[in-house]
């Protein structure tokens, strides 16, 4: 079996490489951006391992050898799912890594906006030494946390937040009842937004939920509530957040992820007062991205000994 990493931005590759050389499988790296550069570097490959590049019906009709294609992380936005179903390609993920690093990574951002410290750090630093310089500060045990997206990372979420809150509230539509923790009360969407004073998302990017965030349910949100992303950049309307942000309904929004990565440093999202960015970090720990890199190359060694990878997004031919 002959495999491409298509593109990665991990230090090196030697944990792929021994688990590959230990197999038996030959492997090709690359650093691909668009799908010619993929159709270019994967000439008699099999399968593909893929962080960002592109991957869809373009790279498998030039390719009709790869079988299976495997994306480092839970997500898997950049392979066109319904062109691999179409050609018969198998496509993997990993989705049960850094669950934990995600989850409070989220309930770090949300309490940082709620207690202000990233604004406190601000003002001590331009030197400015008051308790009241941040702004007004609401009891974070009398408040409501919302969760939009009930999976793995937002039933953790849930777990770590709860004895924070007063109260914890989630919408998924996906879920049934019974998969709600006793301590997680069910909502609507609406309702999510309208009664939250902090939400955090935690959706998959799909049709459904690209730009879902958008000016409607942001106008619902409470005076003074705070929105933490560390799902997708493109979940979150950027320029309706802004104008929430700039009118003053918001008291500020946390952002592991962005529509653009990395985002330009003169860019509003960036440089605006009220916004805490962190450069998609939420996954990592050095444990978590191990785990990350090594669930994602198994698949394709799976998929060589047993016909299938161990972690099924769409199954192949």
């Amino acid at each position: 079996m002959k495999i491409l990493i298509t593109d990665y931005d991990f230090p090196d590759l030697a944990l792929e490489r021994a688990l590959y050389s230990a197999a038996g499988v030959e492997l090709v790296v690359a650093q691909c951006r668009t799908e010619d550069e993929v159709i270019a570097a994967s000439e008699g490959c099999q399968g593909l391992l893929v962080q960002y590049a592109p991957i869809n019906a373009k790279v498998f009709a030039a390719r009709p050898e790869i079988r299976i294609v495997s994306r480092y992380g839970a997500g898997f936005d950049t392979v066109n799912t319904a062109d691999a179903k179409a050609h018969g390609v198998w496509v993997g993920n990993s989705p049960d890594y850094g669950v934990g690093e995600v989850a409070t990574h989220a309930l770090g951002m949300t309490l940082s906006l709620l207690r202000h410290i990233a604004f406190y750090d601000r003002d001590v630093k331009a030197g400015k030494w008051h308790f009241s310089s941040a702004g007004k500060i609401q009891r974070v045990a009398d408040m409501t946390l919302g969760i939009l997206g009930l999976g793995r990372i937002g039933k953790r979420m849930a777990h770590v937040s709860r004895n924070s809150f007063k109260r914890v509230i989630a919408c998924d539509p996906y879920i049934i009842d019974g998969d709600f923790p006793a301590y997680v009360e069910r909502v609507k969407l609406e309702e999510l937004f309208a009664q939250a004073d902090a939400i955090s998302l935690h959706v998959p990017l799909t049709d459904e939920t690209r730009g879902m965030v958008n000016a409607s349910l942001l106008g619902l949100m409470k005076p003074g509530s705070v929105l933490v992303n560390t799902a997708r950049g493109a979940v979150v309307n950027i320029d309706d957040l802004l104008a929430v942000l700039d009118e003053g309904r918001l008291d500020g929004a946390a952002l592991d992820v962005l529509p653009t990565e990395p985002p330009a440093v003169d860019s509003r999202i960036v440089q605006h007062p009220r916004v805490l960015l962190t450069p998609h970090a939420a996954f990592y720990s050095v444990i978590a991205e191990q785990e990350l890199r090594r669930k994602a190359a198994q698949n394709l060694i799976d998929w060589a000994r047993n016909g299938r990878p161990s972690y099924v997004v769409i199954s192949g031919a």
